[in-house]
């Protein structure tokens, strides 16, 4: 039994030397072939978590990019097909112009479209007006991926029972177009 302890210690004694004699080698003192090893390949775990980290936050910046223009595109269609709404009314027609022209509102807009809308509609009434709205260009001013500020000139051809002859009224129109449960509508326009 004592030949057997006295080889268990002569093992732990080898086996302490040998980690000291690999834990050296780790050390500053370590030859250069191996230090240059370790370094190189800490530089390229390095280098890939790096490029991984890097190539992630590209394709999400990518990504969101992709979306706000697909987001602009939408809005922009909307806005001018909305726009051509709002300005082209029949005064033989009120109720259809007005329930299309709140459909595609939203938000203050709508408020505002729903306030004046009697007033509005004795006016057309009383002078048979009518009014064709042309989109002659549309272009988006500013884009997230729920909200989209679209200016257009509309071009809209008035009548009414004072001037019987058709006159042509050029607008700008700034539209802030609003994603309200996956639908843009119109929640401000502005005439400047």
């Amino acid at each position: 039994m004592t030949t057997s302890l006295c080889d268990e210690r002569e093992e732990d004694q080898v086996a302490t030397e040998a980690v000291a004699k690999s834990a050296a080698d780790a050390e500053p003192g370590a030859p250069p072939r191996i230090r240059f090893r370790r370094n190189l390949t800490a530089a390229l775990v390095l280098l890939i978590v790096a490029l991984a980290a890097a190539t992630g936050y590209f394709m999400w910046q990518y990504h969101h990019a992709r979306n706000i223009q697909a987001a602009g595109e939408a809005a922009l269609k909307v806005a001018t097909s909305y726009a051509v709404t709002l300005t082209s009314v029949d005064s033989n027609n009120l109720d259809a112009n007005f329930n299309a022209v709140l459909d595609g509102a939203t938000g203050e807009f709508r408020d505002l479209y729903s306030q004046s809308s009697s007033k509005l509609r004795q006016l057309l009434i009383d002078h048979k007006a009518t009014g064709r709205g042309v989109v002659v260009d549309a272009a988006i001013k500013s884009a997230t991926e729920t909200q989209v500020v679209v200016l257009l000139f509309v071009d809209q051809t008035v009548t009414n029972s004072d001037v019987p002859d058709p006159r042509v009224d050029r607008s700008r129109i700034v539209m802030t177009m609003q994603k309200i449960d996956g639908h843009w509508k119109a929640g401000k326009v502005e005439i400047p």
